[in-house]
């Protein structure tokens, strides 16, 4: 079975949303996690305190995609890096539709209209990268000590 692989039109329209993030992705984070915890408050843990730290370092890996989403191989040691300390906070693979959920919808809530195209566009993009973290960090607890 061939892995799954993201469409030209989806790295384009990412891509195209560099500029946007730029400006305002830690806008959208801050609202993520306010939604976030507001929600699903059992997820807190895992994050700690929001400092604002938390939000500019998520803002700044979500802007960092955008801009290398046509060249995933430079971001493979923050990935790897990213993954490591996922383990380390017991994120599970059911963590991930709920955040990808509220992302979405902290983007759509701080930017307002926005294309159907790039909200579609970012959800595969984003299961794309969840599947890439859920298969790193899958590998790290079963090599991880009992």
């Amino acid at each position: 079975m061939s892995e799954p692989v993201l469409s030209d039109a989806t790295i384009s329209l990412v891509k195209s949303t560099a500029p946007t993030l730029r400006e305002h992705g830690l806008a959208i984070t801050t609202r993520m996690y306010e939604m976030l915890f507001e929600e699903h408050p059992e997820v807190r843990e895992m994050f700690g305190v929001p400092d604002g730290e938390q939000e500019k370092r998520l803002a700044g890996a979500v802007l960092a995609y955008a801009e290398n989403i046509d060249r995933i191989e430079t971001l493979v040691p923050t990935v790897e890096r990213i993954a490591a300390k996922h383990v380390s906070s017991g994120v599970e693979p059911a963590h991930y539709a709920i955040v990808g959920d509220t992302l979405l919808r902290a983007m759509m809530h701080v930017l307002g209209e926005v294309e159907l195209a790039v909200v579609e566009a970012w959800g595969d993009a984003y299961d794309f990268l969840a599947n890439v973290f859920i298969g790193i960090e899958a590998q790290l607890y079963q090599a991880a000590p009992a």
